[in-house]
Parts: structure tokens; sequence; C-alpha cells
């Protein structure tokens, strides 16, 4: 099948911009990228893109999708209390709870333009059913690309960790069902719509001995690594009191960085730090909501990106930023860094390509998504910058400055996901409903802990 997008003003973020230009996609990849009107292609479907600006599908570089069940609560906390409120609710969720959750999620996220996600799921109470086949379902049935990684804690209460004994697992276990998700699920293919990653939650949740053991799994099974790093001064407090280094330090220490990791936040950066981050190719997730929400600080990204480092954008969970839209970090990514920086820190198409190529670089997938060109995947979202949005003439600076214009269309792989503004994949009403019965069922569950 041939489809065609025309008169949209087309960001390729590779390079060039197209005013009234056009895409064609056969199949699920772009065959053609360029300015005035497209060829006459018999049969194809033809998208009317006036008054629209095409960019690349937006990336999510860090998630929590079961934390769609737990929006709402601890909401005056920094990182650690409101870790340690949330642990309790979260140690009772199921499967259940996990597939209403990440089908809300990812329905809330493709809304916002993104056609690629990763996710971080990290908990997996006993006896709860399978967790991490629930959330690979519900992408599956929405038909967002997906990459979700296999995550870990080993280190509880008891062994001067942060979470609750009864919410981590044991070395061996970690390590076997690591590698067994790995086999079941990870397709390497060209065009895959489901990758896997590995990542042990943090430093201050899991052992050396998991860091250490993660990464030489993933290295044998050719995986990408992912963990949290340097969200908070507290963690900065508990590595140099634990280890006598920063975190980023103590990571470099044990071979956890390099250009098949990505790591979340980075807020608390030293030079050295960001340095190493270049030099290594290690990238970067960025998530300003959630950050600016738990108080955690502001990453410095316009010095990440000054260093030549990889930097992409995330929404992280949303009990740590409710209801945030992968589109609307684009504008709290540019407006923090100039609010601490000044007004040349980040440009709009900085920003975009974060959102974009940065994020798929983050995901070691940036050979097939984050650009509009011929031979990438037709991962492309449309949106109307014309009505309200036309009273700027740049319509990047309109789509980013601004409230998130509305969502016209949204591509995986040449398959409309969103239409009009709506989710069409799964109908919008049921995935809302699930979002809802996720988190009430939660609430049920976690009374007698509450």
């Amino acid at each position: 099948m041939t489809t065609i997008i025309e008169n949209a003003h087309v960001v390729t973020v590779s390079g060039d911009e197209h005013p009234g230009g056009h895409i064609v996609i056969e199949g699920d990849r772009i065959t053609a990228v360029g300015a005035g009107p497209a060829p006459e292609i018999a049969g194809a479907d033809r998208i009317d893109g006036t008054g629209c600006l095409a960019t690349p599908g937006l990336v999510n570089a860090h998630h929590h999708l079961y934390q769609w069940a737990s929006q709402g609560l601890a909401t005056d906390n920094t990182l650690f209390e409101w870790l340690t409120t949330l642990y309790k609710p979260w140690s009772k969720m199921d499967a259940d709870v996990v597939a209403g959750a990440a089908s809300a999620g990812l329905g809330w996220l493709a809304k916002s333009g993104c056609t690629t996600s990763s996710d971080h799921h990290y908990l997996f109470p006993r006896g709860r059913g399978d967790l991490f086949d629930a959330e690979i379902e519900a992408a599956a049935e929405l038909g967002i690309r997906f990459q979700p990684c296999r995550g870990s804690m080993d280190r509880g209460e008891s062994q001067g960790g942060l979470p609750p004994d009864e919410v981590v697992e044991d070395l061996d276990t970690i390590l076997t069902e690591t590698a067994a998700a790995i086999d079941r699920y990870h397709d390497a293919s060209p065009g895959s719509m489901l990758r896997i990653s590995v990542a042990p939650c943090s430093p201050f949740s899991v052992t050396r001995d998991l860091l250490v053991r993660s990464a030489e799994l993933a290295r044998d099974k050719g995986v990408r690594l992912h963990t949290h790093l340097a969200e908070t001064l507290d963690e900065e407090e508990h590595t140099n009191e634990q280890f006598g280094m920063t975190p980023t330090e103590y990571m470099d220490s044990i071979g956890w960085l390099g250009p098949d990791v990505w790591l979340a936040h980075c807020v608390h950066l030293h030079d050295t730090d960001i340095k190493r981050l270049a030099e290594t190719s290690t990238g970067t997730a960025h998530c300003p909501s959630s950050n600016a929400r738990l108080g955690a600080g502001i990453a410095r990204v316009s010095h990440l990106l000054e260093a030549g480092a990889t930097v992409g954008m995330g929404v992280d969970g949303s009990a740590s930023a409710e209801f945030v839209p992968l589109a609307g970090e684009i504008r709290q990514a540019i407006y923090m860094q100039r609010a601490r920086y000044g007004p040349t820190a980040l440009t709009a198409r900085q920003a975009l390509k974060m959102a974009t190529l940065g994020g798929a670089r983050c995901l070691g997938r940036d050979d097939e998504i984050g650009t509009l060109e011929p031979g990438k995947l037709a991962d492309v979202a449309l949106w109307r910058v014309d009505g309200f949005h036309a009273a700027v003439d740049d319509p990047v600076v309109a789509f980013a400055f601004g409230g998130t214009p509305p969502l016209e269309r949204l591509l995986v792989g040449g398959r409309t996901i969103v239409a009009a503004d709506t989710l069409v994949s799964v109908p919008q009403d049921v995935v809302g409903r699930r979002g809802a019965d996720a988190h009430r069922r939660l609430m049920r569950l976690a009374e007698e802990v509450l």
C-alpha cells in the first residue's frame, strides 16, 4: 500500500525542511521526502497536510507505565519520600493493574505524538501474574513500537537499600527471568515492533553484583542497558557514602557507560561527568516535568548537548508527572533550560531533535526511526498548526513554544494509530476506562497496607 502526505511543512530533523512538502510511504517505509507536490502514484492513499507540520514520531526514552494506576498520590514529596510512600501500594499490583495502566499510558503517549516508547518495569511482586507480558500485550494491541526494559531490584531495606524487602528479588531469579524475557520477546529484525533491554533500577536499590552481572547478560544477548542515575542530591550523598564516588563515577567504574547504555534523568552532573558521558557515547533521557514535580532540579541538558552527548526525552512514570504528554516535554525542556541558562540555551529545533532522533539514539534505533528520510520506518506525526497556531509564522516554534497543537494523524509503520486527535487503533474511551479501572483496582488491593 502507498500512502502520500502532501502540502505539509515537513521537518526531517536530519537537516532539511520542506514548506508545502510531501512524504511518500510504501508499506511500512518512507520512500521519498521532498519539497513541492507529491508524485502521482495510482491507487495511493493521499493525506492532505495543508495547515499541518509533519515531524518524525516522537520517541519516549523513559517511562514507568504501571504508575498510571497510582497518579495523584504523594503530591508534595521528594523522590525518596515519594518512593517510600508508593512502594506500599505498588507491592500489591497484579497483571490486571499493569495491563490497564499500560493500555492507558501508551494510549496517552500516542495521543501526544509518540510512536515508540520504552518502559522501565522494575517491580515484580510475588504471585501477581506475568506483569511484563501484560504491558507487552497492551502495546501490541495499540500498535505502538515498544522497547520495555526488564528491570530489577535486589537491595531491600535489610541490605541498606531504599525499597521494602517484599518488592525485591534475589540475584539468580533476576538473571534467569531477564534472560527468559529476552529469549521470549526480543525481536532484533529490521522494522521490529518489540525489543527488550536490561535495566536494574538504580544504584540505591540494587547491588554491585546485579549491575555487573546484568551488564554481562545484556552484552552477551546483544541488547541495551538502562537505569536511573543522578536524579537527586540524596542519590549523590548515598553513593559518596557507600562507594566514595559520584553516581556517574561509580557506574563508570563497573563498566556501565558506553554506546549501548542510556541513563534516565542525570540531573546532578559534574563537569567531569558530562565529559565522560560524551566520551563514552552514553545516552541520557531527560524528564523535565517529573524532575520539577519532585523538586529534583533541572538537568544540564544544554551542557550535555554542547559536549556532544546523546540526549533523548522521556515523560517518566505517570505518578511523578501526572498526565504529561510527550510533546509537552519539548516545551518544558526549552523553558526550563532558558530559565536556568538564558534564552539561547535550547532552541525549538534542538528540543524537537531530542524528542525524536535523540530518543532513537538512546534506544539504539536511529538507523530506522527519529528522522523523516527515505529508507526509515514510516513513523510520522502530523500536527495542525493552522487556526490559532497560524498566528506564528514558524510552524516549529508554534508547535514547540505554546500549547501542543492538535494531532491530525499519527502513523506507526504506515498504520494510522491516531486520527483527528482521537485514538483509533483501540477505542479511546475503552483505553481511558482501563486506566481508571486499574487505579481503582490498585487502591483496593493496597487497602491493607495504606
